[in-house]
């Protein structure tokens, strides 16, 4: 399938400091030796198989065991409750990395999908920062928000710029704001720890 996505990305996670996983390409151990997180993604342009994309959300919990280069994901994703249902499908399968291309990878790290579900995904830039709202039936699945790490010429973002990082090359450092998740049995809350913004444009001219 060939499919691409233009959009902006935002995580929280439980490490203390800026996430490792930027510059070692995941081969460093997360501080807490293993890494929890949430990823909300911004979909501004999209298209998966002649299906529109764009204009859609999707949330996503992650729980890796110990450094991320070596697998054994477990997650669980929130997809937009405005999607169609190829679209979903599409979403459902480019996330888990079986549809190949720039998240191709995730198939060799996600070892397991805790759930699929449907809920209303918002996502707004803030003041300072940005924010992630999914909320399904039974409630709010994840209400998060991240703030800029003031650098020193204000005004300007403090970013790691050429990197080989899966998700881009060019990194904002945040911090965890509100940064709360309760789902499938797990309780978070990143306040005060690293988090991360992107722009990102995925492809797979593949399929």
């Amino acid at each position: 399938m060939q499919w691409k996505i233009k959009g902006e990305v935002i995580l929280s996670c439980n490490c203390e400091i800026f996430c490792p996983c930027v510059i070692s390409l995941g081969r460093a151990r997360p501080s807490a030796g293993y890494c929890q997180s949430w990823w909300g993604i911004n979909i501004e342009e999209g298209e998966a198989g002649g299906e529109s994309l764009s204009g859609l959300r999707v949330g996503i919990l992650l729980d890796v065991p110990g450094k991320m280069s070596e697998g054994g994901w477990t997650v669980a994703l929130y997809l937009d409750d405005a999607a169609s249902d190829s679209a979903a499908k599409a979403l459902e399968e480019i996330f888990t990395g079986k549809a190949g291309g720039s998240l191709g990878i995730l198939s060799l790290l996600v070892w397991r999908v805790m759930g699929v579900e449907r809920a209303k995904i918002s996502f707004d830039e803030t003041e300072d920062g940005w924010r992630m709202v999914a909320q399904t039936k039974e409630g709010k699945a994840a209400d998060c928000a991240i703030a800029r790490m003031p650098g020193a010429q204000k005004g300007e973002d403090v970013t790691v710029r050429n990197s080989q990082y899966w998700v881009a090359p060019d990194v904002t450092v945040a911090f965890g704001k509100k940064s709360k998740v309760r789902a499938f049995g797990r309780v978070w809350d990143f306040a005060g720890k690293s988090a991360e913004y992107a722009r990102v444009n995925w492809e797979n001219n593949d399929g």
